[in-house]
């Protein structure tokens, strides 16, 4: 075990095995990891090399996404499920250069994401939340005083499920958790969905058995491209004929980055809820 402070506050860290978040943290080029996340991320790459390309292009697709919904459709609420650490531009940030009075919830049970949620909210406290809750938990999260308020008044909100639904296995059924969170929110809000996915069941095997060994278990499955597309079921879906490798959703050029290989990719969309 390890302690980590922010602001005199210090959090027991488990150092004995690598985080989700810090991993990802580390493939975007961030200084938020340790070792064991290093060491994880180096053996990952070894598998699919791509993966650096994937994360980035992801968090791009993520950008482009709040952007989008912020500036063409006037959303001015998003609820981040399993935001992971913050890497600028943030959620908030990205949403507040088109309206500073958009307000974003960012959910997450992590505890470094937690100590640098708590940073973000003092920075932002009447518009940046920080929930520590499962995503999985929606009950709870829809019965806070944060996320009532984004509810207050039946405008649109964006629920983000970037690269996190892989994360959850499917007997706890992610399909089930992105239908009750698109069933409380109002009428003609969005979701934003990506997910780890590969058309080869070897591959979907291996980087599933590989993810859930070096994070003790704390991992779901790589999907197949029909099991995302089944996130997007009753849904309709922007800018595009459907689910898609994200560096190809609404690209800022031709010119953007791709993924030089493609052992996996992040495969979604930003969809309507009707």
């Amino acid at each position: 075990m390890g302690a980590a402070c922010e602001r005199g506050e210090c959090l027991i860290v488990d150092l004995s095995r690598p985080s989700v978040a810090r991993m990802y943290d580390y493939l975007l080029g961030g200084t938020d990891n340790y070792q064991v996340d290093r060491d994880a991320c180096q053996d990952l790459l070894h598998l699919a090399p791509s993966t650096r390309d994937l994360a980035l292009a992801n968090r791009a697709y993520l950008v482009r996404a709040v952007r989008y919904l912020a500036r063409e459709h006037g959303v001015r609420r998003f609820l981040d499920h399993g935001s992971g650490l913050p890497t600028r531009p943030n959620v908030h940030q990205v949403a507040q250069e088109i309206d500073p009075s958009s307000e974003v919830v960012y959910i997450d049970n992590d505890p470094i994401v937690l100590g640098h949620g708590r940073m973000m909210l003092a920075e932002n406290p009447e518009t940046t939340a920080v929930l520590d809750a499962d995503m999985r938990n929606t009950g709870a999260i829809f019965e806070s005083a944060e996320v009532r308020r984004l509810l207050r008044d039946s405008q649109p909100v964006a629920a983000l499920f970037v690269s996190v639904l892989h994360c959850i296995d499917d007997d706890d059924d992610p399909w089930a958790l992105v239908d009750r969170v698109a069933g409380l929110l109002p009428s003609g809000s969005y979701v934003v969905i990506s997910q780890l996915a590969s058309e080869d069941p070897d591959v979907r095997d291996q980087l599933t058995q590989f993810m859930r060994r070096v994070t003790d278990g704390q991992w779901g499955r790589v999907r197949s491209i029909e099991a995302v597309e089944r996130y997007f079921h009753g849904l309709d879906v922007l800018e595009s004929d459907g689910p898609v490798e994200v560096s190809h959703w609404l690209p800022d050029s031709d010119l953007a980055p791709r993924q030089s290989s493609t052992e996996w990719i992040e495969y979604g969309a930003v969809a309507r809820i009707r």
